[in-house]
């Protein structure tokens, strides 16, 4: 069923399926299959040449593979998408597949620990130049682009300190440059924010966080142009990394997609009520939230984000101990690495998710050993609240300060 033309939600739940084409099943079967037989040795052939459309084996493509591919990719505005086994996979696919030694792959100052510590401990080994921007003042991208730089890599907004960069400047100077923009939007999903409608040339997922939404299945997705994608495809996934999805776990995510709009929806009210009493809480050095006026890029949020996410960073007057006392004293929101599930979670960077960082690297790259991160979830927002203030409000929190 083509949709293209609906709105976000119609697409998320019907785009490139009709149950009249199988027999009437409402949900898309679910093809649990390693290979696939062909009509003749004629028609194997011309697959295996790429002369004919068809399945050949599960590690390329598969039917419930596809249509999860054809939906984020009407979601994200994209001509096609590509599903991995995780977020990584998919961040690796793609960057094997577009650099090669000698090249140069520009990032900002702060990304997620694991990606962080490919670039700077994988890719870096294998002759690539790893250059660190502070891309929040687009600026600093035109001083540094060179004609070595093959990539321009960032997340927006950044895990876990919530910088945001500009998409359309910073793919406008990395164009006139000749360099590919691939964009982690994680955080933000396409239901707030579009990349490639703002000029990036690919949009990196971990769909195990808001895309799944349920907090029960590990994966990746990808999108970006046909002709790219399709050499992710072959290259960064089938040879470079074998980071395949199972057709079990993308149909999780194609349940999840059905309710991603009214999930955002939910959650970005709840974060924009647990950021502003975290501000006004005694105790809270600082909240990093877009949608609050004290941000330094809420103007930036207003333009590029039509809500503005789960994702809390914030500061306590007493760092990282008053952090742990606080993590301690939570009855409700629980102690983990995750975000975008239904529950409450909450985790210190610097000891967890940004581990590979060293401390001075922290320093340069905006992670404090303070910083807490909150993913806020879907329950009561009154309770969230709730257990937020009374381990604020403990003794032994404020005594840390």
């Amino acid at each position: 069923m083509k949709t293209s033309s609906k709105n976000f939600s119609t697409r998320a739940i019907h785009h490139g399926y009709n149950p009249m084409d199988h027999q009437g099943a409402l949900t898309p079967p679910l093809h649990l299959t390693s290979t696939f037989a062909f009509d003749s040795a004629e028609a194997g052939g011309e697959m295996f040449a790429g002369e004919r459309p068809g399945y050949i084996y599960s590690r390329i493509s598969n039917p419930t593979l596809d249509l999860l591919e054809q939906r984020i990719a009407v979601l994200e505005g994209a001509e096609a998408g590509l599903a991995l086994a995780s977020g990584m996979g998919a961040i690796t696919a793609a960057l094997w597949t577009l650099l090669s030694p000698g090249d140069e792959v520009i990032v900002d100052k702060t990304l997620y620990g694991c990606t962080f510590a490919f670039m700077r401990h994988g890719l870096a080994k294998f002759g690539i130049t790893i250059t660190h921007v502070d891309m929040t003042d687009p600026a600093n991208l035109t001083s540094a682009i060179s004609e070595k730089t093959r990539v321009v890599y960032f997340e927006t907004p950044a895990n876990p300190n919530m910088r945001l960069v500009d998409i359309e400047a910073i793919s406008k100077i990395a164009h006139a440059s000749g360099a590919t923009v691939v964009v982690d939007n994680t955080y933000a999903t396409p239901f707030l924010t579009r990349p490639i409608e703002l000029g990036a040339d690919i949009v990196v997922h971990s769909a195990t966080k808001y895309l799944g939404g349920h907090g029960d299945v590990v994966a990746g997705l990808l999108v970006g142009s046909a002709e790219q994608v399709s050499q992710i495809r072959l290259f960064g996934m089938k040879d470079m990394t074998g980071a395949v999805m199972a057709p079990f776990n993308a149909m999780l995510i194609l349940r999840g997609l059905k309710t991603l709009a009214l999930r955002m929806e939910r959650h970005c009210a709840n974060a924009q009520k647990v950021a502003a009493m975290l501000e006004a809480s005694e105790g809270v050095a600082k909240v990093y939230y877009p949608g609050l006026q004290s941000f330094e890029q809420h103007e930036l949020a207003l333009r590029q984000m039509p809500g503005f996410g789960a994702m809390i960073a914030f500061e306590l007057d007493g760092g990282i101990e008053a952090g742990r006392r606080l993590m301690n004293r939570l009855t409700m929101i629980g102690r983990a690495v995750s975000l975008g599930d239904a529950e409450s979670l909450i985790q210190h960077p610097a000891s967890m998710t940004h581990s590979t960082y060293t401390e001075e690297e922290r320093a340069e790259h905006g992670i404090s050993d303070g910083l807490i991160r909150l993913s806020v979830g879907l329950e009561d927002v009154d309770d969230i609240i709730d257990d937020l203030a009374q381990a604020l409000a403990d003794d032994a929190v404020r005594a840390a300060a």
